[in-house]
């Protein structure tokens, strides 16, 4: 079928408005008029039409001129131009196709000549634009995929990685839980004996007396049960560190389970406690935890727990480039601090992650979760982090997640998770 359009007509004469608008309204197309360039320019600024036919020579601006003036402009640089004159000259053709005309009409019109080269000119342009539409679905679908087997990817190697980790620190770990509590009770008995010796035989030996000196035994009978006790208290840490290891790698399975919120946050913070830690170019990062009372929701752990990694990480390297030329005493006065809360909002749990760090311009906030883009240096970032988490939060978990920031305030990112799907 002919598709139908909105067309143009420019043209200085009345009879020839009257002739080309007729043919091509009885035919069915949406017509517009202008009686020069002036007015033809200021009209496809308003109403850009489908197709433009254009006479060649008017007054004051001539065909060429309005037609350079068009594709000059962004708005109207596409609508294809066809000329209509009366001047069989191929110098005046060739200087039109150089401009961007797309066919020219010989007056006087021929009513077949006219709606074949229109239906022509604007099935192709249906055609082309149903094929950057077909090339925009398909780029949007690669990058899709492109970011799905990133994530994928990075998922699957990180959480091989901290599960092959966890399972390897547990063996000796395993080991030395288990010893502690009988060594404990080996030296509670040594020392039993040592009791019973002097009671029974309470002789000044002076080897033994010497001996005793030497490694000072009131010393060690008092510090070695509180060291046995700091090695319980080592061995446990290690045990946390584990389990948070584990947590965080959890492999997703292919349907959502169960998961409580909170707990993959700490895992995410426990890994990243080395960056928060005081050094000696800045204070440590205060990390103020307001959790609410939330039940859990169904989710891809794994994939949520990318998500806070993303997040968190951002908001340390902001701090790091923040503190750039500062003092420790300057950065002390205006402490780092990340603020983390969570709560019940309607039918989703929500997660409020917020940093008072250097923030960002209103541009920069409109493109952070463009695939590709990054605020780091070369090298520093690739650009796909965010992009995954707005994936993960929003395609496979249904929920939404949004950011706001002040430049020189700092930033705020908002997750929403239906608590169940």
């Amino acid at each position: 079928p002919m598709p139908k359009g909105a067309i143009l007509i420019v043209d200085d004469t009345a009879e020839n408005l009257e002739v080309v608008s007729q043919i091509l309204e009885d035919a069915g197309y949406e017509v517009a008029m202008a009686i020069n360039g002036d007015r033809a320019l200021k009209l496809v600024d308003h109403y850009p039409p489908d197709l433009i036919l254009l006479d060649v020579q008017m007054p004051v601006m001539d065909g060429f001129a309005t037609c350079g003036h068009l594709k000059h402009n962004p708005v109207t640089a596409d609508i294809p131009v066809i000329f209509m004159t009366a001047l069989n000259d191929i110098d005046h053709k060739v200087k039109g196709f150089e401009l961007g005309a797309v066919d020219y009409i010989t007056k006087p019109f021929q009513e077949p000549e006219l709606l074949a080269r229109v239906n022509t000119h604007l099935q192709l342009r249906h055609w082309s634009k149903t094929l950057e539409t077909r090339v925009q679905e398909r780029t949007q679908e690669l990058q899709q995929s492109q970011l799905q087997l990133v994530q994928h990817e990075k998922m699957s190697a990180l959480g091989n990685l901290m599960a092959g980790v966890a399972h390897e620190i547990n063996n000796p770990l395993g080991f030395l839980h288990n010893n502690l509590l009988p060594a404990q009770v080996y030296i509670q008995g040594l020392f039993a004996l040592l009791d019973l010796y002097q009671a029974k035989y309470p002789g000044d030996d002076p080897d033994i007396e010497a001996k005793m000196m030497a490694i000072d035994l009131d010393f060690v009978r008092t510090d070695l049960p509180q060291l046995l006790t700091s090695m319980e208290s080592g061995v446990q840490r290690i045990r946390e560190i584990s389990d948070g290891l584990r947590t965080f790698s959890r492999r997703d399975q292919d349907r959502q389970v169960a998961f409580q919120i909170q707990d993959g946050i700490e895992s995410t913070l426990l890994l990243l406690k080395h960056r928060t830690k005081a050094n000696a170019i800045r204070p440590a990062i205060t990390i103020q935890k307001n959790y609410g009372e939330i039940p859990p929701v169904m989710c891809f752990p794994g994939q949520l727990n990318q998500v806070f990694m993303n997040i968190l990480a951002n908001a340390i390297d902001a701090f790091d480039e923040n503190n750039c030329g500062k003092s420790y005493q300057e950065i002390e006065q205006n402490p780092n601090q990340i603020t983390i809360q969570t709560s019940v909002v309607g039918e989703s749990v929500q997660v409020e992650i917020c940093d008072n760090g250097c923030g960002m311009t209103s541009e920069t906030v409109a493109r952070i979760f463009e695939q590709g883009f990054t605020t780091k240096t070369v090298g520093k970032g690739t650009g796909l982090g965010m992009a995954i988490a707005q994936q993960i939060i929003e395609e496979k978990h249904d929920g939404i997640l949004t950011c706001t920031s002040e430049l020189g305030k700092g930033t705020k990112f908002a997750i929403a998770i239906p608590i169940s799907p």
